[in-house]
C-alpha cells in the first residue's frame, strides 16, 4: 500500500470520529428487527478502512507506534497468514510454535526442534518488511504438549484439584499449567515444574492465578437477555454474529447463555429471537437464534454501539498466531483489543460440560467482564470467533479471556459475510481442516 493510501485510510477513520449524523443508518438490527422507530440512535456503518483505522488506534496506544505504522502492522498481520500457514506445512515435524512480536520491531519467529538451522527470511506484507525469526532447540513439538494435554489434563487436575486450565504456550515452546494460588502456595511452584517436566518429559511452566475460570456470565456486538433455565434469574449476554443456512439466517451466542432471549436494540427496540439450538461441549460453546427476517452480515464494533462493521471473512484457529492482535466487543466490557496469549487452550472441565478440548484460544486482559459471553471476537472485518468465559485475580480485574473458533459453529450454519460467491448465498467456510465436527442435535445444559 502506497503511503497516499495510508493516510486516507487515517483519514478515513478521523472523519469517522467527527460525524455526528451517520453516512447510513441501519434500520435494521443484527441479530433481530428493530420495533422502534430508526434513527433513535445514528448508528455509523464502517467502510473496511474506518474498521481497520479503529483497531489500529487501539493497537497504536497499546504498543506505543504511530498510527500509520499500526495500520501497516494490521495489514501485515492479515497478510502473512498464508506464509505462516506454510511454514506450519513445511516444518510440521518440527514446529514448536508460531508467534507475533511487537517489539523491538514487528516480526514473526518459528520455534522448531532439532539442532539443524532455517535461515531466516523477510517477507513484504502491510506495505512493509516483515522479518521471520527461525529458532531451533526446542525440546518439544507443538503436537507433542497438544497431545499431552488431552491424555494427562485429567490425571494433572486429580493431583491438584484446584488446577485451573492447561495449554500450550506457542511463543516458549512449553506446556503451560494454570494453578490456584492454593496450590502453588501448598506444593510451591518450583515442587509443580519439577513433577510436570518429570511426569510428561516435556518442557513446563505454572502461572497462577487467583481465581478459578468461569463462563463469562450471562448479562450483546448486541444486547439479549432472557430467564436462565437452571437458576431462574434474569441474565444477559452478548450477541456474536449473523449466520446463515443457505436458506435462513440468525445469530450466535454462547450455550451458558439463556434459551429464550430478547434481543434489545441500540434504539430501544426489542425482539424475541426464537431458539433454534445449543451446543455447549468440549469443543463448542454456541447458541442459534433464527431471525423471522434476513439479516444483513454485520456486527457492532464499539462501546456506544453506535459504529456497526460488515462481515468479510473469518480466521481459522489453526491459522492464529500467539501474538496476533484481536478486538471484541462485550454489553459489560464494551469494545477493547489485545495479544492472544495461547491458541490451544483447555479450559477446567466443568466448564465444557465434561473435559474441555484443547482448542480454545486466550486473549490477554484486563478487559472482559460477565455479560461478554457470546460477543464477537474480530481484526477489522475479518471474525476469530465468540467469547466463552475468562480468568479474573482477587479484585476482579481480568487475566485473560478466551473464545470459541468460528471453526466450531453447528454443523450446517456458516458466517454471513460481505464477500458473496458465485452461485452461492453470502458465507464463508466454516470448518476448518482437521477440526472436530459438531454434531446436528442440541446439546442440552
Amino acid at each position: 500500500m502506497r503511503v497516499t493510501s495510508l493516510r486516507r485510510l487515517i483519514a478515513a477513520f478521523l472523519l469517522a470520529l467527527t460525524l455526528s449524523v451517520p453516512g447510513t443508518a441501519l434500520a435494521q438490527a443484527m441479530g433481530g428487527a428493530s420495533t422502534a422507530a430508526p434513527g433513535l440512535v445514528p448508528t455509523i456503518l464502517q467502510r473496511p478502512a474506518e474498521a481497520l483505522a479503529q483497531d489500529a488506534a487501539e493497537y497504536a496506544r497499546q504498543h506505543q507506534v504511530a498510527l500509520d505504522e499500526a495500520i501497516r502492522r494490521l495489514l501485515a498481520q492479515e497478510e502473512s497468514v498464508a506464509v505462516t500457514d506454510e511454514i506450519r506445512q513445511t516444518y510440521a515435524a518440527r514446529l514448536a510454535g508460531i508467534a507475533i512480536e511487537h517489539a523491538p520491531e514487528y516480526r514473526i519467529v518459528v520455534l522448531l526442534t532439532g539442532a539443524d538451522p532455517v535461515p531466516d527470511r523477510v517477507i513484504r506484507a502491510g506495505s512493509m518488511n516483515v522479518p521471520i525469526l527461525f529458532r531451533t532447540g526446542a525440546a518439544a513439538t507443538a503436537a507433542e504438549i497438544v497431545d499431552a494435554v488431552r491424555l494427562h489434563a485429567g490425571e494433572i487436575r486429580a493431583q491438584l484439584p484446584s488446577a485451573v486450565g492447561m495449554g500450550l504456550d506457542q511463543r516458549t515452546g512449553e506446556f503451560v499449567l494454570m494453578v490456584r494460588r492454593a496450590d502453588a502456595d501448598r506444593f510451591g511452584v518450583p515442587e509443580i515444574e519439577r513433577r510436570l517436566k518429570d511426569g510428561l518429559g516435556l518442557p513446563a511452566r505454572v502461572r497462577v492465578l487467583d481465581r478459578a475460570d468461569q463462563n463469562s456470565a450471562v448479562e450483546g456486538g448486541a444486547r439479549v437477555e432472557g430467564l436462565d433455565a437452571v437458576t431462574g434469574n434474569r441474565g444477559y449476554c452478548t450477541t456474536g454474529f449473523v449466520v446463515t443456512d443457505g436458506a435462513r439466517t440468525g445469530i450466535v451466542t454462547a450455550a451458558h447463555c439463556p434459551d429464550t432471549v430478547t434481543y434489545f436494540d441500540p434504539a430501544g427496540g426489542k425482539t424475541v429471537l426464537p431458539f433454534g439450538g445449543q451446543w455447549g461441549w468440549s469443543f463448542q460453546d454456541v447458541q442459534l437464534h433464527v431471525s423471522d427476517l434476513a439479516q444483513k452480515p454485520l456486527f457492532y464494533s464499539d462501546t456506544k454501539k453506535t459504529a456497526a462493521r460488515p462481515l468479510t471473512g473469518a480466521r481459522k484457529r489453526t491459522s492464529t498466531r500467539a501474538g496476533d492482535f484481536v478486538c471484541h466487543r462485550g454489553e459489560r466490557s464494551g469494545y477493547s483489543c489485545a495479544d492472544v496469549e495461547l491458541v490451544d487452550y483447555a479450559p477446567p472441565g466443568d466448564l465444557c460440560g465434561g473435559p474441555c478440548a484443547p482448542v480454545w484460544v486466550t486473549v490477554a486482559g484486563p478487559s472482559c467482564g460477565s455479560g461478554d459471553s457470546g460477543g464477537p471476537v474480530f481484526t477489522g472485518g475479518t471474525a476469530f470467533g465468540i467469547v466463552k468465559g475468562a480468568s479474573y485475580d482477587r479484585r476482579g480485574r481480568c487475566n485473560f479471556y478466551y473464545y470459541m473458533s468460528t471453526d466450531y459453529l453447528p454443523d450446517g450454519w456458516s458466517l454471513l459475510t460481505d464477500q458473496p460467491q458465485e452461485g452461492a448465498p453470502a458465507q464463508t467456510a466454516r470448518v476448518a481442516a482437521g477440526a472436530p465436527r459438531a454434531s446436528g442435535i442440541s446439546a442440552r445444559r
